[in-house]
């Protein structure tokens, strides 16, 4: 059977790869956070969400503890994702400016938001054989995606797994490029570029490091890049328009 987005959505959430991961991730829907203790918790691999026919795919590191592994779904319920979604908003990626829980009404247009590890790390920390058993969904969906022109690694953690498995989804080499917010490197002729954002995390956006601004203008760069600007009307047309 051909692959498909839904396919690799089922595989995602049946997911049991990495035993520590799924130790950790059933131990936190098991004990919750005080604040959302009469709440059912997801604590399963988290799938990615967005437009199949999306140009700008955005990448983020994994799960948090009490936000998509509380709502399985990808951004969703913490404090990242409410910064982030209100970029997505102001830029017109989504109909909505919150994300709190699946079935919101949350959509988006044009972007398509998955992770480079889909279940939470304890610390936020996967381990190099974690995100290596989580890099084919990774692989896949990016394959599945086929008019992609865009992909926003969301930190450096993202950055660098977009990068090791470029060669293999596009089929061509990736210079090493170190990340940088708003760094840019093609990922070969025809092929996507991959951009690089500081990550949404609680620690860069309270202490400025990442600000609204930063990255709205981040993400309206990268629309440019790849949506045609209108030609500039010369005096006569202007007058035929008026």
């Amino acid at each position: 059977m051909p692959d498909s987005l839904e396919a690799v959505r089922r595989e995602v959430i049946g997911c049991v790869r990495c035993p520590r991961l799924v130790r950790y991730r059933a131990e936190v829907a098991r004990q919750r956070k005080r604040e959302f203790r009469d709440q059912e918790y997801w604590g399963r691999a988290v799938p990615g969400f967005g437009d199949p026919d999306a140009r700008l795919v955005v990448v983020g590191l994994a799960p948090a503890a009490h936000g998509s592994n509380r709502t399985g779904r990808v951004f969703t319920g913490d404090r990242s994702a409410a910064f982030l979604v209100r970029a997505f908003h102001a830029t017109g990626f989504a109909n909505q400016p919150t994300s709190t829980h699946r079935g919101d009404g949350l959509r988006y247009t044009d972007l398509y938001l998955t992770a480079a590890v889909r279940c939470a790390p304890p610390g936020n920390r996967p381990t190099p054989a974690e995100q290596s058993n989580c890099a084919p969904y990774l692989q896949r969906e990016l394959k599945l995606l086929p008019r992609a022109r865009a992909i926003l690694a969301l930190g450096g953690f993202a950055w660098d797994a977009v990068l090791a498995i470029a060669p293999s989804v596009y089929d061509s080499s990736v210079p090493r490029t170190p990340f940088a917010h708003g760094a840019c490197v093609p990922l070969g002729a025809g092929r996507p570029l991959l951009w690089a954002s500081y990550h949404p995390s609680p620690q860069n956006t309270n202490t400025g490091k990442l600000t609204a601004p930063m990255l709205t203008d981040l993400l309206n760069r990268i629309r440019a890049s790849y949506v045609p600007a209108r030609p500039a009307l010369d005096g006569a047309r202007r007058e035929e328009r008026a």
